[in-house]
């Protein structure tokens, strides 16, 4: 890799400062770029709608390209223009460029989202809500068992029509969000259209830490002890939260288990492998390789899973979720039912940057413990089975495949 003369690139800083802050921002953040040794191309997009033909805008060599096209943009371009957009939407497109929609760059503020979304904890009234794109509506599609909002009665299918008493009935999903979030032991009054009794209800939570569930189980068989776990995506708080339910259903007499993964996006690396620790027996559990050869692994003890187990997917099971079917398979200590999954068979690093912002960029491969890989491709299923969207075939499928044997 080219050694990075600081020095002179500090001189051209200095040299091409102007008035706005557009250009050494965007030169800062393309040194920034530089010493997390990345080496991409910026790419751009033209279209030929609407285009007016006028003479070419020329570019004089001893300026900057960046700089030429700033101030034909403030010559030209018809609206005012946001300095600080102008700076992200360069750096989005400078990882765009890479032709790789998992290597993003996050401005400040979506990175502070993504870390919580990620974490599965933050503080608030620990509920989940969706937003119908025509109507706006919000309503609570699932409040979390003792959760603040649980404990202060509102109820799923409450439709949120005031938060403080200001109207959200046309606000963005996220404002509102926002707005329910807040410090522990804080308070936060709503108003909801409880559809149950066709009326307004106002309803006062105490804001509280809240743990995301991104796992749910229940003993599905009791006759042939079969339990059932689903895991809906990997968060940092997956692993816990599975340890939890496995040995409750141990209590309950489990012999057989079937992991649901399916619509499971992935998530954290290190809590799928934690969870296969507890699963399989001593062995690799994967490995990954990076672009210069270098591999890691990724190991589990003796201490192991010892019951019949079907793994449930679909093509919307995706990374970490194929981690965990492809060790399954490769282990040969499981059945996997369902469809192909998504084929995510690459691996993402995080990078914080000084100022707040991040960079996601793919760093590695990933391999199932047999050597394969399976971007573009996904996990095969030992059992093939489709959906048909009435009854639930291939849970059916999972448990008679454990019934027989």
């Amino acid at each position: 890799m080219e050694k990075i003369n600081v020095k002179k690139i500090n001189k051209k800083i200095e040299k091409k400062k102007t008035k706005t802050k557009f250009v050494p921002g965007f030169l800062l953040g393309m040194f920034a770029m530089l010493v997390l040794g990345v080496a991409v191309g910026v790419g751009l997009h033209f279209s030929q709608d609407s285009v007016k033909t006028d003479a070419t805008y020329a570019v004089d060599k001893a300026e900057s390209k960046i700089k030429s096209l700033e101030a034909l943009i403030n010559l030209k371009y018809l609206k005012n223009v946001d300095q600080e957009d102008l700076e992200n939407g360069l750096y989005k497109g400078l990882l765009e460029g890479l032709g790789d929609p998992y290597s993003v760059y996050y401005t400040k503020e979506e990175y502070t989202k993504l870390i919580e979304s990620t974490s599965g904890e933050y503080c608030g009234i620990g509920a989940y809500v969706s937003q119908n794109t025509e109507t706006k509506v919000i309503t609570i599609t699932k409040a979390f068992k003792n959760g603040p909002a649980d404990k202060a009665g509102v109820k799923d299918g409450d439709v949120i029509t005031k938060v403080d008493g200001k109207d959200v009935s046309s606000e963005d999903v996220d404002k509102v969000v926002s707005m329910m979030k807040g410090d522990k032991g804080t308070k936060v009054k709503l108003t909801v259209y409880r559809q149950s009794v066709k009326k307004y209800v106002d309803v006062t939570i105490t804001r509280g830490e809240v743990k995301v569930p991104t796992v749910a189980h229940k003993m599905l068989d009791k006759k042939n002890k079969i339990g059932y776990i689903q895991i809906s995506e990997f968060d940092t708080v997956t692993a816990d939260q599975f340890s939890s339910a496995l040995s409750s259903l141990k209590k309950q007499g489990m012999k057989k288990v079937i992991f649901d993964l399916r619509n499971n996006p992935g998530g954290s690396y290190e809590g799928v492998c934690k969870i296969l620790d507890e699963i399989l027996p001593e062995g690799t559990i994967v490995y990954t390789k990076d672009k210069y050869g270098n591999e890691e692994k990724q190991t589990s003890d003796a201490k192991c899973l010892d019951m019949l187990i079907v793994v449930l997917q679909n093509k919307n099971s995706a990374s970490a979720s194929e981690i965990f079917a492809g060790a399954i398979q490769d282990f040969g200590v499981g059945t996997i039912v369902g469809t192909q999954s998504f084929g995510k068979g690459i691996v993402q690093q995080i990078i914080p940057l000084t100022d707040g912002s991040a960079v996601k960029i793919t760093i590695e491969d990933y391999y199932t413990p047999s050597g394969k890989n399976i971007h573009g491709k996904g996990i095969t299923p030992d059992v093939k089975i489709e959906a048909n969207g009435k009854t639930d075939v291939q849970l059916n499928k999972a448990l008679e495949v454990l019934k027989k044997k």
